[in-house]
């Protein structure tokens, strides 16, 4: 796939090759234990991970039996989840290059959103959401981590949910009744919360 100029302004490939990744966990992602617990993430499903740089959920996710893409700009991620699924003997699609102009042969059942729309600049929001909305299904399930951040500028950018409900509207995604979001504190980042919450595709 190739690299648009816009979207490679910041060097992630650089970042990666330097070790210079703040925003990267230690381990996998407390939402992923809630949202395996409540049935979501479960063997047979399919799942899509933007931006999966080198985050542990692609080769636990494969590991669980799920049908895992990650896909990444970064040469030097996505060859360390490559490494990282040998070793484990475990099996995932890796796509390198901008995921936001990939569509997969079929809809996936779900897409795990933790660092890539808040990685973005604002301005790719809208392509990301079209994106999203071809690559699930119909009732598949966007398992959203939300990063709140009230300071200017990016990466990461604030994802507050005034915005997130304008950018997915309730014409194309339904969001949780009661508007339930669990706060997720970034260990990494001074505390700051992802908001965690599902979006279904209409």
């Amino acid at each position: 796939m190739n690299e648009t100029p816009e979207r490679t302004a910041f060097d992630w490939d650089t970042r990666f090759r330097d070790d210079d990744t703040p925003w990267e966990r230690p381990d996998l992602h407390p939402a992923v234990a809630d949202w395996t617990q409540a049935g979501e993430l479960a063997a047979g499903c399919s799942v899509i991970i933007p931006g999966c740089g080198r985050a542990p959920e692609l080769g636990h996710f494969a590991r669980m039996g799920l049908a895992a893409t990650g896909a990444d700009i970064s040469p030097t991620a996505i060859a360390w989840q490559r490494t990282q699924l040998a070793e484990a003997g475990a099996t995932a699609t890796l796509i390198e290059g901008d995921v936001l102009a990939w569509r997969p042969e079929a809809p996936a059942d779900l897409v795990y959103e933790q660092t890539f729309l808040c990685a973005i600049p604002p301005r790719l929001r809208e392509a990301y959401e079209h994106a999203v909305f071809d690559w699930l299904k119909p009732g598949g399930h966007l398992l959203a981590l939300f990063m709140q951040k009230e300071e200017k500028g990016g990466p990461p950018y604030g994802c507050s949910l005034e915005a997130m409900r304008i950018l997915f509207p309730a014409e194309r995604w339904i969001w949780p009744d009661d508007n339930r979001f669990i706060p997720y504190p970034h260990p990494s980042l001074g505390g700051k919360p992802e908001l965690g919450g599902i979006l279904v595709r209409r």
